[in-house]
């Protein structure tokens, strides 16, 4: 369904070989085709998928219209002209739509056998599974983040202790009987580094989520580019063609994600007094990004008016529901299991069940074995959540006695100025 919803529109003219003049219009991009539309009438001049492309460039039509042309498989040739907001900025999305499109041909031509129930379950099952992964693996990193901040604070601690034991000498008398030596601490014991070390090396730990190839914009939609965008644990990365980092986005760094279409987001980093760090990312690749981008920014991401009709749409049938797929799930196959001739008179009824199964028996084995890790990795992150709400108790208390310690002992140096 994804694959036709409208990734952009932009104002443009055609060239009608047979009638030698250019026609006003827009043309349409999906993840599939590509469709030119008259601004009169509403004709449909052009409509063919983007596999049936071999050539797109950057030409001139008698020297002086700069134009787009796109070459068929048939050598039917269409020129595109007067494009707006430019003509790079539409080669360069056509382009990359095209060149995903190439890249993943040889999925496509498998699956464009007829699906069946068992493959089409198969699908959203392991697209579940992959999100759960996902999931799971931001859940553990975020495990390591607090298991550094406990050992701080317990290296914290410590030095605390250190320091009320050597104020306790402090505000000894001079004549007190007990030698000062008791209270001094060995050289070689003394916690060196802390908190600090422990943190920087956790948080020196890249996990990376996915990485897919992008065009990126960044001021105006005239001024684009093709590039990478790389969703890490910590935070998001844009790279450029060439490899090289153009920003990097930290986690809390990220003010707001706008989700436009399934194909289009935008991400900002406000700030006061100078203008704000925003990029618009196009990516072929983006319905696989933006449920990773809800998980990771789950308070900060927004589906505006088109981008929210669709995700509703896609959500209210029932094969996509999250309280679905598991009824689902388990009903077929028991309907595959028990599916055996009764050997009753009932000939019309028998022959729809046995002639054309639900799920074969490859998919049933595929489906249990999809269910049993999906198992799994939800039993791992409840554990991991209960532990990560002990660790959180425990870090809260830590804190607490921290604070009444440094405060105690704040009070203690005032009294020895």
């Amino acid at each position: 369904m994804s694959r036709d919803i409208c990734v952009h529109t932009w104002p443009c003219s055609y060239y009608l070989e047979l009638e030698k003049r250019w026609v006003p219009g827009k043309l349409s991009l999906t993840a599939l085709a590509l469709k030119f539309v008259t601004d009169k009438t509403g004709d449909i001049l052009v409509n063919f998928p983007l596999s049936s492309v071999i050539e797109i460039k950057k030409e001139a039509s008698h020297f002086i219209f700069s134009s787009l042309t796109i070459l068929e498989k048939d050598h039917v040739k269409h020129w595109f002209s007067s494009l707006q907001p430019s003509r790079n900025v539409v080669f360069h999305i056509i382009e990359h739509f095209w060149r995903e499109l190439l890249l993943s041909q040889p999925g496509a031509e498998a699956s464009s056998s007829p699906m069946t129930k068992g493959k089409e379950l198969t699908g959203l099952m392991a697209s579940s599974q992959k999100r759960l992964e996902d999931a799971a693996r931001v859940l553990h990193h975020q495990g390591e983040q607090l298991d550094s901040i406990a050992s701080g604070l317990d290296k914290m601690e410590s030095d605390l202790d250190v320091a009320d034991r050597l104020l306790t000498e402090l505000e000894s008398p001079s004549w007190w009987p007990f030698s000062s030596k008791l209270w001094k601490m060995p050289a070689d014991t003394k916690p060196s580094g802390g908190f600090s070390v422990s943190g920087s090396k956790a948080l020196g730990k890249e996990g990376i989520l996915i990485r897919i190839p992008a065009i990126i914009s960044q001021r105006t939609e005239s001024q684009v580019k093709p590039g990478r965008l790389t969703i890490l644990v910590s935070g998001l990365e844009i790279h450029g063609s060439d490899s090289l980092l153009i920003h990097r986005f930290e986690k809390e760094d990220v003010d707001d994600i706008k989700v436009h279409t399934h194909y289009e987001v935008s991400i900002r980093q406000r700030f006061i007094g100078k203008p704000d760090i925003a990029f618009r990312l196009i990516s072929a690749k983006m319905p696989e990004v933006i449920p990773i981008l809800e998980v990771q920014f789950s308070k900060k991401i927004e589906f505006l008016e088109d981008a929210l009709m669709l995700r509703s749409a896609r959500t209210s049938s029932p094969a996509e529901k999250g309280y679905s797929v598991w009824p689902t799930a388990s009903g077929l196959i028991d309907c595959s299991r028990h599916q055996e001739p009764s050997g009753g008179q009932e000939g019309r009824p028998l022959q729809l069940q046995t002639s054309e199964p639900l799920i074969s028996e490859g998919d049933t084995q595929e489906l249990r074995q999809i269910l049993r890790k999906l198992k799994g990795l939800a039993l791992d992150a409840e554990m991991e959540l209960e532990r990560q709400d002990e660790a959180l108790d425990g870090i809260a208390a830590a804190v607490d006695r921290t604070t009444l310690t440094i405060d105690k002992q704040n009070r203690r140096m005032k009294k020895l100025t």
